[in-house]
C-alpha cells in the first residue's frame, strides 16, 4: 500500500492507476474515519481517473472537510487534470504543484 502517517493526523498517499487507486483511497476512508486529519494525494503515478475514483474523491473530501481536516491533490498529470478541468473539480479541490508544498500547507492549516 502506498500510504504513510506522515505524522499524527497527515496522511500522504501516493496513488498509481487503479485497482491500486481505488484500494487506496478506500484505505485512506477506513484510517480516518472518526478523528481530524488531513491527507495529500500524490498523483504522480497516476495517468487517469475514472468517476468511481473521482466520486471516491468528493466523499473523501466532504470527510475531511467534516472532520476539520484537508485534503489536498499534487502532482497532478495532464489527463487527471484535464479531467478536472471538464468536471468543474478544479474548484473544488485544494491543488499542489508538489508534496513538499502540499504538506507545508496543511500544517498551516
Amino acid at each position: 500500500m502506498a500510504m504513510e502517517k506522515w505524522s499524527d493526523s497527515i496522511y500522504l498517499v501516493r496513488l498509481a492507476d487503479d485497482p491500486q487507486m481505488s484500494d487506496d483511497l478506500v484505505a485512506l476512508e477506513q484510517a480516518v474515519e472518526g478523528h481530524s486529519a488531513s491527507a495529500v494525494l500524490d498523483f504522480t503515478g497516476v495517468r487517469f481517473v475514472n468517476s468511481s475514483n473521482l466520486a471516491k474523491m468528493l466523499k473523501l473530501r466532504k470527510q475531511f472537510l467534516a472532520d476539520g481536516g484537508k485534503l489536498i491533490l499534487c502532482c497532478l498529470g495532464d489527463q487527471v487534470w484535464g479531467a478536472l478541468l471538464v468536471t468543474g473539480l478544479d474548484k473544488l479541490f485544494s491543488l499542489s504543484d508538489d508534496v513538499s508544498t502540499a504538506l507545508a500547507s496543511i500544517q498551516m492549516h
